[in-house]
């Protein structure tokens, strides 16, 4: 049995205090919708740079189609490691795969996969660790 309690407007119930009135309850909403959906938004795509490479996870369609990514020659490989040094500037967009790039000389790598757009800056050498098969498109500058 619900609880209730006595108000100017008659009987309430303990669930129709947690209710705000109806036109307070779409104000709320309409607000918390806009600041989920602009912070989803800005989450989407994130620029990262670490060791000279910047990566970009799930940039928005209507960039990829600025750059005319789509149009980019493709280029795939299966697992495997290789050496790579880049004679000229490289932006590419990772369809499938999963890429550990060690630059020379760092302790570390940085890990780009499906999604990912990210630049490789001219001059540099790295060691790739292809763990999954990449497909990618890419553009040389």
């Amino acid at each position: 049995m619900a609880s209730s309690c006595a108000t100017g407007n008659g009987l309430l119930t303990n669930r129709s205090l947690l209710k705000p009135p109806s036109h307070h309850r779409s104000k709320r909403r309409t607000l918390a919708f806009t600041s989920i959906r602009a912070s989803t938004e800005s989450m989407s795509s994130s620029v990262v740079e670490k060791l000279g490479i910047k990566v970009e996870r799930n940039p928005p369609e209507p960039k990829l189609t600025e750059l005319g990514v789509r149009k980019w020659p493709k280029w795939g490989c299966p697992p495997s490691k290789f050496p790579w040094t880049y004679s000229s500037k490289e932006t590419c967009y990772l369809l499938e795969g999963k890429v550990k790039v060690t630059p020379e000389g760092a302790n570390e790598a940085v890990e780009i996969g499906a999604g990912d757009l990210v630049v490789f800056p001219k001059g540099m050498s790295c060691t790739w660790d292809v763990s999954v098969a990449v497909d990618k498109h890419y553009n040389f500058e």
